[in-house]
């Protein structure tokens, strides 16, 4: 009898630990080598649930510049493995060739051409440096950033429900919506071609996905969305891969 009660407990506590909402929304997916486009998903969102950088998924997918893409479309997570021709093993001797025929400085010429594209897709969309970050929300920081936990690849900050949540730093809203499983209601911002940063949880969302918006601009209104608690979630990309924002934003 005294074994049964005992199991009885542990399965009413167990039943009550599945309906506990933990903050963990911050983790990435696991990269399983595709994945399949939603609805309402952009280059942007998927490149961020898997920790990659937008433009090596865009790349990898032969998605253009304008990183358009649509419901149903399987996209690559992972760089596509170069074939050997035999084209390839050719080139020595084509090489050989050329140079007993022309100059060196007309073979040079192309490669230099062919470069010219490569460097204007790296030109930032704001500024090639961030002078300064400003904190996004006023509150108590109550989790770190860590970088073997992957629940904790930004920071938390509590505060009320309706409090102004602002942007760290100008750029572009390259998402705004609830889209992303255990994230709520989200805006992530491009500020260059190296940096992106992403507010979550939000109660209400006031950027609009591709307006450009100020340093300091209120974006959204804290909440709980997707979270136990009213808190604003904030990370900082590099390149797609999360570094701690506490090494950007001023001391307290």
């Amino acid at each position: 009898m005294r074994g049964f009660i005992l199991l009885l407990i542990v399965a009413l506590l167990s039943s009550c630990s599945s309906h506990y909402q933990a903050p963990v929304s911050d983790r990435t997916k696991k990269n399983t080598g595709y994945h399949r486009v939603a609805r309402g998903e952009t280059v942007y969102s998927i490149a961020w649930i898997y920790g990659l950088d937008y433009r090596a998924l865009a790349r990898w997918n032969g998605v253009s510049r304008s990183y358009a893409i649509y419901p149903g479309q399987v996209l690559r997570l992972k760089a596509p493995h170069k074939k050997k021709t035999s084209a390839h093993r050719s080139t020595p001797k084509s090489t050989a060739k050329a140079k007993t025929t022309r100059r060196p400085s007309t073979v040079s010429r192309p490669s230099k051409q062919s470069n010219k594209p490569r460097q204007s897709n790296n030109k930032p969309v704001v500024s090639t440096k961030i002078r300064r970050w400003l904190w996004p929300a006023r509150g108590k920081l109550i989790r770190g950033f860590s970088r073997t936990d992957s629940g904790k690849k930004g920071i938390a900050i509590a505060g009320r429900s309706g409090q102004s949540v602002i942007a760290a730093a100008a750029g572009k809203v390259v998402y705004s919506g609830d889209g992303l499983l255990r994230y709520g209601k989200l805006i992530i911002i491009k500020h260059n071609n190296t940096y992106l940063s992403a507010y979550a949880h939000n109660r209400r969302l006031l950027a609009k996905e591709g307006a450009s918006v100020r340093q300091g601009q209120k974006i959204a209104e804290m909440g709980r969305s997707g979270t136990d608690r009213t808190m604003l979630h904030f990370e900082i990309r590099k390149d797609g891969k999360p570094v701690n924002p506490l090494y950007y934003l001023p001391k307290k």
